[in-house]
């Protein structure tokens, strides 16, 4: 009995869905800058050129890099990636890839077998998630790796101040 247990239980993990990954090869969720520029720096495939691929966003303690291979890695797969920095962190990494050597269908089928059918699905975009990661295939094709903590606190924070804006226009409005 206890064989037959442990059978099914190996051959149930067997088909088990890998977990969605906190950012793509050596980049991950948390990074600092620097340290998102190091591992970009010894990837060729990302293109980048160094600190004139970095800048400051509006809002505060926001960075964003965005690098281009167009004419530093003709060869790669990756077209144009971003890579958001919120407090100094890194939360957000997007990759636009080149159409002329992959296509929408390879990169859906490759994430649905790794890491099962979507949580959402529409003809735009593919969505997963769990309870740290959202990753998100666009249309054309474009791949998006979220942290989802540091997301819903930017939801939360937003939705905080559009209420005291909502609140603010209709007091104007009570008082005319």
């Amino acid at each position: 009995m206890a064989l037959a247990a442990t059978v099914l239980l190996a051959f149930s993990l067997s088909f088990a869905q890998e977990s969605l990954p906190s950012g793509y090869k050596n980049i991950k969720f948390g990074m600092t800058v620097d340290e998102v520029k190091d591992a970009l720096s010894k990837d060729f495939n990302f293109g980048f050129r160094g600190d004139r691929d970095v800048s400051l966003l509006p809002g505060e303690n926001r960075t964003l890099i965005e690098t281009d291979t167009s004419r530093t890695a003709p060869y790669s797969f990756l077209d144009r990636c971003f890579f958001q920095f919120q407090d100094g962190k890194l939360y957000t990494i997007t990759l636009n890839l080149k159409k002329s050597k992959t296509d929408h269908y390879s990169i859906f089928s490759t994430l649905t077998e790794k890491y099962g059918l979507p949580n959402y699905l529409s003809p735009e975009k593919s969505e997963w998630k769990d309870d740290s990661v959202i990753m998100t295939l666009e249309r054309p094709l474009t791949l998006k790796y979220t942290d989802k903590k540091v997301f819903d606190d930017l939801q939360s924070k937003a939705m905080v101040r559009k209420s005291a804006q909502e609140q603010a226009h209709e007091d104007f409005l009570d008082e005319l």
